[in-house]
């Protein structure tokens, strides 16, 4: 199989433009990246990074300037009812918040079996052991019970279980994971990202999993989009971002991992100040007013996005961390 064949999600240059009382502003601002069949691609920044954005755009839930193309075909080219067919059948999405994404006066049998009714014709017979297939492939006890049950009377790993056999309901090509542990505490995670690990490689199914840990991906992603202001400031394989973490942004969210090693009572390096106003951007570098690197150069011109190495691995910054720097 061809590197073209291999890709099945490629964005390139992606511009979302929103109009708002301020004028507009750009939460994705001229973003590519390529997803290959079967891999796992996290995309990773603060809050107001441009992450989840991103994934409406891709989803076509907003609009946006640039070329998506999903398995070859070029999605702005879709109608809005081929998009729709696109949204649950190709492209599955789990939500952070189980709580607020599932319907809190319908069952879970009526909300996994909903998208297998809309997108693959199924009667409701068929549907229900669809679904309680579906409930044992993610782990639930006692599925049978479960149908019947309603958002709020289950856990809230449950739901987040739940929430996943809604997005595999019609066996999607790609599933966006937006964040879907950052509610739960931390055993539940690990156990929502070995579920999602397990089915991945079993469906060879594609992941975007959206994170604003660089920890929670280090072990889970083959590629890493690190996401600043709307842009992405350095990405590629995982392995590479590790061992060469350029940006100096990149470094900031590392340095702020607890670590088990760590003197009791260490307070944990953070980033300081907020992110800036989509609505006043800097001149210069978006990351320098927060940056203890920055020089003029930084204020006055945005550094484009160059490789380092031919694996792939590129970054934005004028002064990027040195390899013989130590990760704190």
């Amino acid at each position: 199989m061809s590197a073209t064949d291999r890709q099945l999600l490629t964005v390139e240059n992606l511009i979302v433009e929103l109009q708002t009382a301020l004028g507009p502003i750009r939460p994705v601002d001229s973003v590519s990246l390529t997803l290959e069949r079967g891999k796992t691609l996290a995309l990773v920044g603060e809050s107001g990074s441009g992450k989840s954005m991103l994934c409406r755009a891709i989803l076509g839930l907003v609009p946006s300037k640039g070329t998506i193309l999903f398995n070859g075909h070029d999605t702005g080219k879709l109608s809005a009812q081929e998009l729709n067919r696109l949204r649950g059948r190709e492209i599955g999405v789990v939500l952070q918040d189980p709580l607020s994404s599932l319907n809190p006066v319908m069952t879970i049998a009526y909300q996994i079996i909903e998208p297998m009714r809309y997108h693959l014709g199924i009667c409701s017979r068929e549907g229900k052991e669809l679904a309680l297939a579906l409930l044992r492939d993610v782990g639930i006890a006692r599925p049978e019970e479960r149908l019947a049950c309603y958002p709020h009377q289950l856990s809230g790993g449950m739901r987040q279980r739940v929430a996943i056999a809604i997005a595999l309901a019609c066996n999607p090509k790609i599933l966006i994971a937006d964040e879907p542990t950052t509610a739960l505490d931390v055993t539940v995670q690990a156990e929502i990202l070995n579920l999602l690990g397990r089915i991945q490689q079993e469906r060879n199914m594609a992941v975007i999993l959206v994170s604003h840990d660089l920890g929670v991906v280090a072990g889970r992603a083959h590629d890493i989009a690190v996401m600043y202001a709307g842009r992405i400031v350095e990405q590629g394989p995982t392995t590479a971002v590790f061992e060469r973490m350029r940006m100096r942004y990149t470094q900031a969210l590392f340095d702020a991992i607890p670590r088990i090693d760590d003197q009791p009572k260490r307070r944990l390096p953070n980033i300081p100040d907020q992110p800036p106003d989509f609505a006043a951007m800097p001149a210069g570098c978006r990351f320098a007013p927060r940056c203890a690197h920055a020089g003029e150069r930084c204020h006055n011109e945005y550094p484009p996005l160059v490789a380092d190495g031919d694996n792939g691995h590129r970054f934005a910054c004028w002064f990027p961390r040195q390899l013989s720097e130590e990760c704190l």
